[in-house]
């Protein structure tokens, strides 16, 4: 079946992103995409028009019976009182959400000359609570993202830089980002001897000596 010519990768692709395409035929959607740059080029397309209002939706608490649902399908015990899920049961679709969306974003900005491989997930670990952030790197080392799981707190006149740690040397500030939704840091390359991760706590705008001058706020370690 030749799924290349009309409309029908763009409204195949539209499915596949908003996810109402399911079954079988998404399998073989995702079966096809490799070796049709078409279809991935459209799911790329899709992305990028429809990520930007994802990250703009407020946050919504879901009814007590959406848990129950995917609890019921996950093979959980339903609880017996309408309540509401766990705060880890929550925590952990936050944090699946974030890293589907840190992994399309790495995947949508990568060229798609051959099949590309899975991303690399790292997540950073606030040094002080409980907050953490999800990057998600190129299996080629020249597109990251990263996205906060949840708002971090700054002042008006702070910022947060991310940097490369590297095994021999001073960090690598690999740009500011953002402190409430997704940053796609584009066109830069890891340094090759990088071990980890770090976000630290600057003046607006960024560290205004090249090197960190603040504490040290998340951290993770890069493990290739």
């Amino acid at each position: 079946m030749n799924l290349i010519p009309g409309e029908l990768p763009d409204r195949l692709a539209a499915e596949y992103v908003l996810g109402t395409l399911t079954g079988g035929a998404r399998r073989r959607f995702d079966a096809l995409l490799p070796a049709h740059p078409a279809l991935r080029h459209a799911v790329a397309a899709w992305e990028s028009r429809l990520l930007p209002m994802a990250l703009k939706a407020e946050a919504v608490q879901p009814d007590a019976r959406v848990w129950r649902s995917i609890e019921s399908q996950l093979g959980w015990t339903a609880p017996a009182a309408a309540t509401p899920a766990p705060p880890w049961r929550l925590r952990f679709w936050q944090l699946f959400a974030t890293v589907a969306t840190v992994a399309a974003v790495v995947l949508g900005t990568v060229p798609r000359h051959a099949p590309t491989e899975a991303p690399m997930i790292v997540v950073l670990h606030a040094t002080k609570g409980s907050d953490t952030l999800v990057a998600g790197l190129s299996p080629d080392r020249q597109q990251l993202t990263i996205q906060p799981l949840e708002k971090v707190s700054l002042t008006s006149d702070q910022s947060l830089e991310l940097w490369a740690l590297k095994k021999d040397g001073p960090p690598a500030s690999l740009g500011v980002i953002a402190a409430d939704k997704l940053t796609a840091i584009n066109k830069r390359t890891l340094p090759k001897d990088t071990k980890g991760l770090a976000v630290t706590l600057e003046p607006l705008g960024g560290s205004p000596t090249g090197a960190p001058t603040g504490a040290i706020v998340f951290v993770g370690e890069l493990t290739l």
